[in-house]
């Protein structure tokens, strides 16, 4: 869809193993998506994600660090695998492949994108994410424990970002102004990050406990509901 697809996609080729890999990939998106691609602003607000997850390991601020910057790099990979298949023309979700289609869409606005873009990585991928993490770091992902008051711990955090993002991202994708009466407002202020991530730690819990088969139907359900809430995010404005 952009010159630059071939680049994003040898951006990303490798797995991340630690968290500066994952920056070193947000980075390298951000820097060849202009800013008429959708896809930039939910990677901008990814990135700044990362950035203050970073901060907080490096600053001794979890109890269980290692924990959580595994659950950093497990939770980034599946973005960039999912953003792989999607360039290659493979199979993505379709929570994401509702934002991936319309990228481009000038009527659309970066904070939309942007909450979009969280909608199907929290919604959708992060209870993955947990799931992997307990596994390969023999935990079981479970109210009360040190890894989950860490991993809640980081919702001030994210709330300000998302609270910023929605200020200074308040605009057409251009960068051109809003109407004065849109639906934008109301969609923004009912999505909330603290209430999804809370949602996806209990569906990791759920995952957990189920037979691979149950889960795959769990998570095909997860799948429908998220890429109803991303079509509504992206709907265009008038």
């Amino acid at each position: 869809m952009f010159p630059y697809d071939a680049a994003i996609l040898a951006a990303i080729q490798n797995t991340p193993q630690t968290i500066p890999d994952v920056l070193h990939g947000l980075q390298a998106i951000d820097s060849l998506c202009i800013n008429g691609d959708g896809l930039k602003w939910f990677n901008g607000l990814y990135l700044a994600v990362t950035q203050a997850v970073e901060n907080r390991v490096a600053s001794g601020g979890f109890t269980d660090p290692t924990w959580l910057a595994q659950l950093d790099v497990q939770f980034a990979g599946l973005y960039f695998a999912t953003l792989r298949a999607a360039l290659t023309g493979a199979p993505c979700p379709g929570c994401w492949e509702a934002m991936f289609a319309v990228r481009a869409d000038a009527r659309i606005t970066r904070i939309q994108f942007a909450l979009a873009g969280m909608n199907g990585h929290i919604n959708h991928d992060l209870c993955l994410a947990i799931d992997a993490t307990c596994k390969a770091a023999n935990t079981v992902p479970q109210h009360g424990t040190a890894q989950y008051n860490d991993y809640t711990s980081l919702n001030p955090v994210l709330d300000g970002l998302i609270d910023q993002a929605k200020q200074n991202l308040e605009v057409r994708l251009p960068g051109d102004g809003l109407p004065d009466v849109s639906h934008l407002e109301d969609l923004m202020a009912a999505w909330d990050v603290g209430a999804a991530r809370e949602t996806a730690w209990n569906s990791a819990e759920h995952l957990w406990n189920l037979p691979p088969l149950l889960g795959e139907g769990l998570m095909d359900g997860i799948d429908g509901f998220t890429t109803v809430i991303s079509k509504t995010l992206l709907l265009p404005l008038p």
